[in-house]
């Protein structure tokens, strides 16, 4: 509470010094604002007098505010930090970018897909001693002993022991196409060379960054100056082949260094050569990192990027970004600030046009999960085995209420593991349920949950697996870290006690809820129910809930921790991750999973946690996207008023 007492302090302050400022004489207003650790000062001036001279126009400037600092500019320097992809997306466009779920060519003339036939999967003959990927994703010499999956298998079911006869294999090639005119900051093309250095520089022992690509590499083949083929390990059927291009390194700059050198050069730790809109004009460590137009950008002759220059200024919190974006220091705060706390006074301030909150769903799925086959420690009755139990409580909960409550309305309810904007979701085809508690009332008492008494709790009348008079009642996991989980917890609570369920809310650190089984409650499958959220990237989450992801003994780290099963949710899920993308099978095998899911309810999708950027009124051309990995994405055409 502490915590939120003090930025409300910030804003409040900060609200208004600014609502003040259009109506006092020029003058500079300053506050003090606490923001633990440290004091922040908080400057803000006013515009000039009308009958002032006007100074020369300055140069067209977005500050951008990250918590944090760049530990490095290097391609393959394997940073980790927020604050690096941002900067990154500046130097460097490309070379494929991730947008609503699609990936789009930046600086190849297309994404390579099996329908068009720049991407293939060829059937080779493969030896003792050849690398390959075996069944169990190792890459390892072909020896006698070690199973593989022969042509046409892509299950373990199929894998077979090599005996030392050769056998047929399937490999992914690849090829990819430079767009024309692309060139390196000093003007140098950039060519498919470029990409094979970078490959070299990849596969060395001494890179942190793009290592599983490399070590999964069979070939990388320049064809002409334009033209690259990735050709995979026999064995290694991967579902994002279309990326498997290496992003381009100078090799004109750069090739009389060793890997190990270019992890500690200046060339490419603080000042690289990219090819994207901006070049690195000044570093002041601790402060800021200042870019300027780059004139050699393969886009320049269509006027981008719009901005002369773009500043990244370094702080130390959120509550330092929001200091610095009320009093006009920083025009653009990252999404990374985790802005959670925020959200009401900054919806607060958007209402008196001083900033702007921008949202967008992100790929965290928040959900229920079941215990619905809990280890055999965990004695208590079958509460959850029917699936019209899980239905009825669905019906219980308003979920509506708890995006509003929580993301403020600016999420929605999904029907499945997947956001509603996801291309993939199944939309229509899904059941969906509605906040209903009454159609839940009727579902609970036809299984034999029944509150005869009307005192609030039902019992068991006949309920298979739970013995006659048990009294429906529960607990539900939650963090303990996370002020958010807890109110979702409470709101539950309160919707299931109108369906005369009866929800006691434990919650308990992360380090603990989340410990592997079976002394952790979640992956031991110690619970009742448990609230939590998944992250996805690429692949759908419908392996989560397959048989062969319980964790049990010798396999406490599975994902499925409600212990459903389905045999025929198992194959369509396993044919679905099986499938490459671009195919029917791909679309069809996981429209059919969540299907399944939708109607049976291992768990109860809630919503899908926000992505959240904040910016002041005059950033233009701003867009937050679900998946890119930063909102400067098209920072080429991001302008200022």
């Amino acid at each position: 509470m502490q915590r939120q007492r003090r930025h409300t302090l910030v804003i409040f302050v900060l609200i208004t010094a600014a609502l003040l400022l259009p109506h006092c004489a020029p003058q500079i207003v300053t506050v003090t604002v606490t923001t633990p650790p440290e004091i922040v000062v908080v400057t803000a001036t006013p515009g000039p007098s009308p009958l002032a001279t006007p100074d020369p126009a300055p140069p067209k400037t977005l500050t951008v505010c990250l918590v944090g600092e760049p530990d490095t500019l290097y391609l393959y320097g394997g940073s980790r930090i927020g604050a690096t992809q941002h900067v990154m997306e500046a130097l460097y466009d490309g070379p494929i970018d991730y947008v609503d779920y699609i990936y789009r060519p930046v600086i190849l003339e297309k994404v390579p897909s099996l329908a068009d036939g720049d991407a293939i999967t060829r059937t080779v003959r493969v030896r003792r001693g050849s690398r390959v990927l075996s069944a169990d994703g190792s890459v390892v010499p072909l020896e006698e002993g070690v199973w593989v999956r022969p042509a046409g298998c892509y299950a373990d079911e199929c894998a077979v022991e090599f005996t030392g006869t050769p056998l047929l294999m399937e490999r992914m090639e690849v090829t990819f196409v430079l767009r024309e005119g692309v060139t390196w900051a000093d003007g140098e093309p950039v060519t498919t060379e470029d990409s094979r250095f970078a490959y070299h520089v990849a596969s060395d022992s001494s890179t942190p960054g793009y290592r599983y690509l490399a070590e999964r590499t069979f070939h990388y083949i320049v064809q002409d100056e334009r033209q690259v083929k990735w050709v995979g390990l026999p064995g290694f059927r991967d579902s994002t082949y279309f990326m498997n291009f290496f992003p381009p390194l100078p090799r004109h700059q750069l090739e009389d260094r060793s890997p190990s050198q270019l992890l500690q050069a200046d060339e490419t730790r603080r000042q690289p050569l990219g090819w994207g809109p901006f070049v690195v004009e000044e570093w002041a460590s601790g402060d800021h990192l200042t870019l300027t137009r780059n004139p050699s950008y393969f886009r320049a002759s269509e006027g981008l990027p719009h901005l002369e220059r773009v500043v990244f200024r370094f702080a130390s919190d959120a509550s330092d970004v929001l200091a610095r974006l009320l009093s006009g220091e920083c025009d653009v705060g990252t999404h990374d600030a985790d802005f959670e706390l925020s959200m009401p006074l900054l919806m607060q301030a958007e209402q008196y046009g001083l900033l702007r909150v921008v949202s967008t769903m992100g790929n965290g799925w928040e959900h229920i999960d079941f215990g619905i086959v809990p280890a055999p420690e965990y004695q208590r009755p079958d509460f959850f085995a029917d699936v019209l139990v899980r239905q009825a409580i669905i019906q219980c909960i308003d979920r509506q209420a708890i995006v509003d409550e929580v993301t403020y309305g600016r999420s929605v309810v999904p029907d499945s593991y997947l956001p509603t904007n996801h291309p993939l979701y199944a939309g229509v085809y899904l059941m969906h349920w509605g906040y209903n508690p009454e159609a839940g009332r009727a579902l609970l008492e036809k299984v034999g949950w029944i509150d005869e008494d009307e005192d609030g709790v039902r019992k068991a009348r006949g309920v298979a697996g739970v013995p006659a008079g048990a009294e429906f009642q529960v607990s539900l996991l939650t963090s303990s870290d996370s002020a958010a989980s807890q109110h979702i917890a409470r709101i539950i609570k309160a919707h299931l006690a109108d369906c005369s369920i009866q929800v006691g809310i434990q919650a308990l650190p992360s380090w603990q809820l989340f410990a592997d089984g079976p002394e952790g409650p979640l992956f031991g499958r110690q619970f009742d129910m448990a609230g939590s959220a998944w992250w996805f990237d690429f692949t759908p989450l419908c392996g989560h809930y397959v048989s062969a992801a319980v964790p049990e003994n010798g396999y406490w780290y599975g994902d499925n921790v409600t212990g459903y099963s389905n045999p025929i949710y198992d194959e369509i899920c396993q044919a679905a991750l099986q499938a490459l993308p671009g195919t029917p099978a791909y679309e069809e095998y996981h429209r059919q999973a969540q299907i399944i899911f939708s109607e049976e309810l291992p768990a109860i999708p809630l919503f899908m946690w926000l992505r959240v950027s904040v910016i002041r009124p005059n950033v233009l051309n701003f867009t937050l996207d679900s998946t890119a990995r930063s909102e400067l994405w098209n920072i080429e055409l991001l302008d200022v008023e």
